[in-house]
């Protein structure tokens, strides 16, 4: 498996514990009936629980270029310095920005966001 999948792979991982991390904060805002029911009606939620779902939804957005760039630089067989540098950016930048956005740092956050964009881009500028 090339380093780039592992990137790609490591990025689905904190996809999947983002929400372990925020979903407690809010539940603890509505309550465990609130957790388990249809949230109809519930209050988004606030603070670092409201931060951490924007920070998931954020992470899923550039989640999906970016695995697509990576598995169509696969299937075409390439992969180099830049593209390994690239995956690794993204993966780094999104850690930080998810931990800068529940954290409430928005300037880290909003860099962290653009570094894991210029990653994606790594890749893309490779395939073509």
């Amino acid at each position: 498996m090339t380093s780039e999948l592992w990137a790609l792979l490591w990025a689905a991982i904190l996809c999947l514990v983002l929400p372990a991390l925020y979903a407690p904060l809010y539940s603890r805002q509505v309550g465990p009936a609130g957790m388990i029911g249809n949230r109809e009606g519930l209050a988004e939620p606030t603070g670092a629980a409201g931060r951490g779902l924007r920070a998931h939804r954020n992470l899923i957005e550039n989640l999906v270029p970016f695995a697509i760039a990576v598995l169509v630089a696969r299937a075409a067989g390439i992969s180099n310095g830049m593209t390994v540098l690239g995956a690794w950016l993204f993966l780094g930048a999104r850690v930080v920005h998810a931990a800068s956005y529940i954290a409430g740092i928005p300037g880290i956050r909003t860099l962290a966001w653009a570094t894991g964009v210029i990653g994606t881009v790594l890749i893309v500028v490779q395939i073509f």
